[in-house]
This record gives structure tokens, sequence and C-alpha cells, in this order.
């Protein structure tokens, strides 16, 4: 059997490569490489480079729980200073001779005969690896086209918040900015003083709540760096988190129906209040108001998006538009809006999505192709990370995995399932480690159980509402409807039973075993 080249291969450098590769180093696994398409570590926050740009939890959250930092500038830091964080991370952890920039893979196929994974990258030049972590993080690439006729006609300047052009001069412009999502409700405020004339374009009206943010003083700095004072604010952060996440997924459904409902008329009704104290016009303050639940989309934070439209130079247009022309936006009521930029904050592919997962891109054993299965079959995969048919591989941020904290935590759980699962294969000389069929179906079948809520809150509550949250399938992959501290603890105490260890001839043994239980279709 061909030794491969590494023993375990990450892909992604982003917040999720950089966890894996840390855990690894701390099991005492040294034999690994990081795969990054682009030239540095950070992933979002190294791409992403937009007016405005910063985390929307507090700093003292969203780090790593082996790599506290102290000296956020802010209760909420910016892009630079989250970036620099995880370079810093990545260096002093002695993560930088372990990765390959430059590296962009395009398949990943099981080799049966060497028993390891064969990446077949942009350039041509394999890699295999006997273990793959997948950490391509939950916001893939930004949606290239934004699906409306004519984009590719504009004449004027294209903005997009991924890859920024910060040599283009704004100042005066006419800009247009298309949706009103996380990246729009940062975007809008900070450029509103600079442009000429500024049309912000909107689909569904998002919540927009107050954001507790201000300047960390040295006094607060210092008292973060206490021992057990960050560990008892992310604890009392992720307490709330784990009374929420119960609340929603442990209610009787007689109870929580209706509860819902009354939840998400009083939300809408206190927005309203706030909305009267911020935003002067009436008209753009009946725009401004969401019609759905308060979760029914991913809350934004902020203390300027909705007050931007006090402005004079700044417009809200609702008027669906109807195609981009060579000058400008076309809506539907026939008016076509000149201007000279136009910034597409329109969204991701994202990992909850089955389009996501191309048929062909990840094939495993017996030819099982993760995309087919996905589209076929539905998002699915045990503890978040690990699908059968596919030997020694796991992923970082798979379906049912977000739970309502920062992403360290989600990467955390993620990594810890899967780092645990090496250390145990290679201490039992195992070359092949898969998870059973029949512990991914009862696993599956308890996360359809719990997430009868939340299914209910999407398809009856909020029927219809255009929400990332809600995929094609109808299903809602990205929220994973457990305890938090349950995943934590599974994460760190992985039932080994779950696997089958083994040289591909064993593991092959037991799987004909199995397969009289086969894969869940859900």
């Amino acid at each position: 059997m061909t030794k491969p080249d590494y023993q375990v291969a990450i892909i992604g450098a982003g917040p999720g490569g950089i966890c894996a590769g840390v855990r690894l180093k701390q099991a005492g696994i040294d034999d690994f490489v990081i795969l990054e398409r682009e030239d540095d570590f950070g992933g979002s926050w190294r791409d992403n480079n937009y007016p405005g740009l910063g985390v929307d939890v507090p700093g003292f959250t969203y780090q790593y729980s082996f790599a506290k930092n102290p000296r956020w500038s802010r209760m909420f830091p910016l892009r630079r200073e989250i970036l620099d964080y995880h370079r810093e991370v990545a260096q002093r952890f002695g993560l930088l001779p372990h990765a390959c920039f430059g590296v962009n893979i395009l398949r990943q196929v099981w080799d049966e005969h060497a028993e390891c994974w064969l990446l077949h990258t942009a350039t041509g030049t394999p890699i295999t690896a006997r273990f793959v972590i997948s950490a391509i993080g939950a916001y893939i690439i930004p949606k290239e086209d934004p699906g409306i006729p004519g984009y590719r006609d504009f004449t004027g300047k294209i903005l997009r918040p991924v890859g920024w052009d910060h040599s283009y001069e704004l100042d005066g412009k006419r800009v247009a900015i298309i949706g009103t999502g996380a990246s729009s409700v940062q975007i809008t405020p900070t450029i509103a003083p600079r442009v000429g004339t500024l049309e912000v374009y909107q689909r569904t009206p998002v919540w927009c709540l107050p954001k507790p943010d201000f300047r960390m003083r040295p006094w607060m700095q210092k008292l973060l760096g206490m021992p057990g004072v960050g560990a008892t604010l992310s604890g009392a952060g992720y307490l709330a988190v784990e009374v929420g996440l119960d609340t929603i997924t442990q209610t009787p459904a007689v109870l929580f129906r209706p509860g819902s409902r009354v939840f998400d008329k009083l939300g809408r009704a206190l927005y309203r209040a706030y909305l009267r104290t911020q935003v002067s016009d009436k008209e753009t303050r009946r725009a401004l108001t969401p019609t759905y639940g308060v979760l029914g989309k991913r809350p934004t934070l902020s203390n300027d998006f909705v007050q931007a439209f006090n402005r004079a130079n700044v417009a809200l247009i609702t008027s669906p538009i109807e195609r981009i022309s060579a000058n400008g936006i076309v809506t539907a009521d026939g008016i076509e809006h000149p201007c000279d930029a136009i910034v597409l904050a329109t969204g991701y592919e994202l990992f909850s999505d089955p389009e996501s997962y191309r048929e062909g891109a990840v094939v495993g054993r017996d030819e099982f192709d993760l995309g087919r299965f996905y589209a076929e079959h539905r998002l699915q995969a045990y503890e978040s990370v690990s699908v059968p048919g596919l030997p020694n591989r796991w992923m970082l941020v798979g379906p049912y995995s977000w739970i309502g904290t920062g992403w360290h935590a989600l990467v955390e759980i993620g990594a810890n399932h899967a780092v645990n699962v090496i250390a145990e294969a290679l201490r039992r000389e195992s070359d092949v480690v898969e998870v059973s069929a029949s512990a991914h179906e009862t696993y599956h079948r308890m996360i359809r159980k719990q997430g009868a809520n939340i299914a209910y809150y999407f398809n009856v509550v909020n029927k219809g509402l255009r929400t990332y949250y809600v995929n094609s399938q109808g299903d809602m992959p990205y929220i994973r409807p457990t305890s938090l501290f349950k995943a934590q603890r599974s994460s760190k105490h992985v039932r080994f039973e779950d696997y089958e260890f083994g040289s591909r001839r064993s593991v092959g043994e037991l799987r004909d075993v199995d397969a009289a239980v086969g894969i869940v279709a859900l």
C-alpha cells in the first residue's frame, strides 16, 4: 500500500482550518497540511473587505477557547483586528510550516486500493492524504449571479463584499445597494456620508436591533485578562444560548405553536415602537418593518443602519427590480434609476444549500457521491461532521451544525470530534474509519424529531419567507436543534462504537452487516 503524501489534509485556512490544525498539534499529530486556495490565513475575514465590516457578536465570544484575547479594542471588533487575531493564532501555534497556499481543491476522491483520499487540484498536481478535514466554512463563495437579468450589461462599477475595490472613489457618486442583509447593514451607513446619492433596494425588511458597541478601555481589557473573567462572560453567553435552544426544541408543540405566534407578534410591536424613535419618515418606517417573525431571518445589529434613511441623500426602494440596464436599475414600476456604481450584497452559497455540493466533487467508497446523495436524500451528517460512504473524512461546518453561538464554538465542536476519531484510529493502527449507517440513521431521526418546532416555525408560522435558514428542499439544515452543551460534550467524548475501524476489507465486512440498515433517506 502506497504511503500518502500526508496523514491529514485540512481543506481551508479560515477559522475552521486554523482550529483543526491546532487540535491536531495538541493531539500530537504533526503530519498534516493545510490547503488554502488563497494566499493567507483568515477565510471570510481575509476575503471580505467591504466598508464597515465587523463582527456581530461581542469579541469575547468570537475567539477560540484555547486562544483568549482580552485586548479587543471594541466590544464588537472590526475586520482588521479580527483578521490579525486569526493570523496571530496560526503563527503562535506553529501552523505556517503546514500551510500550502494557492492550492485550489476541485475534487476529493476516495482511493479504495490505497485507502486514502486523492485530492485533485486546479493545477493538476494531485495530493494524497489518509484523512481529510473539510474546513471550507459556512459562507462558501459569494453568488456570482445575483439572479437579476442584465447585470452584466451595466457599464458602471460593480462592487461586491468580497474583494471590494477600495481604489474606486465613491465620493459624490450615485450608488445603489441591492440587498438589506448583514453586509448591507454595515455598508450602507458607512458609505452614506460620502456618496452623492444612495439607493438601497429592499426585497424583505431586516430586523436591525441596537448594537451595544463601545471602545474597550484599558481597565476593561485588564479585567478581561484576569483568570476566569473571559470564561465567565463566554459561559454566560453560552448559557443564554442553551436556554434559548432548549425552549425552542423542548417545549411541547401544544405550547410552542401558539407561543411562537405570540412571541413574534410582541416582537413586531416592540420593533415598530423602536423604529418610531429612530426613523423620521412614516412611510420609510412602514417599509422597514418586518412582517415575519423575529427569528425568521438572522437579526442584525447596528446603531446607524435604519438611521441612515433619515439622510436626505439616502432612499429606500421597495419596488421589485425588473432588470439591470447599462445605465442603472429598472424597477417593476417602469422607472430607470441611473447610477454610477452598484453594490451586489446578494448573498453566498451556503453549507446548508444542497446546490453547494456539486455532483462529482466528493466521491467516496463504492462511488458514493455526496452531491448526488444530498440532492436525492436531503442534507444530513452524523454529529454534523461525518457521512457513511465517506471514510476518513469530516466536515467542520456540515448540515445541522450552527448552534446559536459565534463560529469559533461551532468549529471547535467539529474539529474536536474529527481529531478525536483520527487519534483513535491511529491508536488502533486503523487505516480506515467510517461512521456506521445505523449510528447515522439513529442520529438523524433524533435531529428530525427535535427539529419539529423549528420546522413548524418556518413552514407554518413564517410560511413563504425567503430566508437562508430554509433551503431549496424546504429543510432547515443551517440550525442544529440540540443542546449546545450536549454538542460540546459529544465532540470531546466521541462514541467510538458509532464508528467502524479497520482496513478496507474489515470495514467492508462490517458494512455488509450494516447494509440492512442503510442510510436514512429523510
